[in-house]
């Protein structure tokens, strides 16, 4: 039984599961080339379009940092060149600095070298004066001290001025001729 069912089976002509209908393959063409013609002339020129745009943007992006690139190494050289050009400078600025300080210092020890001098000098002038002035007080001092002592050894008053004036005139040469001697 079974083998008269496999035979009635195989003896019916049954289609092939991989194989379409006809009329499928007719409407699935038809849809096919439909699609095909739509992809073709709308999606197709606007998918080109928009990959057209796309590569253009990216063209002139890379072309705008291309450009900001340059530009950078441009900023970039001047900057270093303008960072030499300012150390340059401070280096002639610290020696005008330098060259400067050392001529202030210079004036300034001139100046106070004049200065002591000056102030030596009008130190001496005034002890030379201060000397003058001792001197003609001791002698008028030592020249009444010794006309007392004369008067008082010679037993009179010597009261003219011109002889007391020449004696102790006298007296003071001999001391100052004693002390040179020595």
């Amino acid at each position: 039984m079974l083998n008269a069912l496999v035979t009635n089976l195989a003896a019916e002509e049954t289609p092939n599961p991989l194989i379409p209908a006809w009329y499928d393959i007719i409407w699935s063409a038809l849809w096919f080339v439909v699609i095909l013609v739509v992809v073709w002339k709308v999606a197709l020129p606007r998918f080109t379009k928009m990959l057209d745009e796309r590569s253009a943007a990216i063209e002139g992006n890379i072309a705008k940092a291309d450009e900001a690139q340059k530009q950078a190494e441009a900023a970039l050289e001047e900057y270093t060149r303008q960072l030499a050009e300012a150390r340059t400078e401070a280096g002639e600025i610290r020696e005008a600095a330098r060259e400067d300080g050392k001529k202030i210092i210079a004036e300034a020890k001139d100046a106070a070298t004049s200065e002591a001098a000056r102030v030596t000098a009008a130190a001496h002038t005034q002890i030379e004066a201060e000397r003058q002035t001792a001197l003609v007080s001791l002698r008028s001092e030592v020249g009444t001290l010794a006309l007392d002592l004369a008067g008082g050894v010679v037993g009179e008053t010597l009261s003219d001025d011109a002889r007391a004036t020449a004696v102790v005139d006298r007296f003071l040469a001999d001391l100052e001729a004693s002390e040179a001697a020595k």
